[in-house]
């Protein structure tokens, strides 16, 4: 992606915030978790908050809303079919 930015007539890559990134891979893997709760994603899910909060790109009021959505225990998906008609 390019732009262009006023100090210069010269086209310059932008990037998107790194806080905005670490967020959408947060909560990418928080809702991979909660289709599939396997220990995996659980720790994937963790380790992606823990490495943001550390660096700084998740606040703590962030962090502790996926600490506590990983409190809560997930209840088993069903195995059976459900109409949506």
């Amino acid at each position: 992606m390019k732009a262009i930015h006023q100090s210069g007539s010269e086209a310059k890559a932008s990037t998107p915030a790194r806080h905005l990134v670490a967020t959408a891979m947060i909560g990418a893997a928080l809702i991979g978790y909660q289709i599939h709760p396997t220990p995996e994603a659980r720790i994937r899910l963790e380790c992606l908050t823990t490495m943001a909060h550390c660096l700084g790109d998740l606040n703590a009021s962030d962090a502790a809303v996926v600490a506590e959505l990983l409190a809560k225990p997930l209840l088993p998906r069903s195995t059976t079919s459900v109409s949506l008609v």
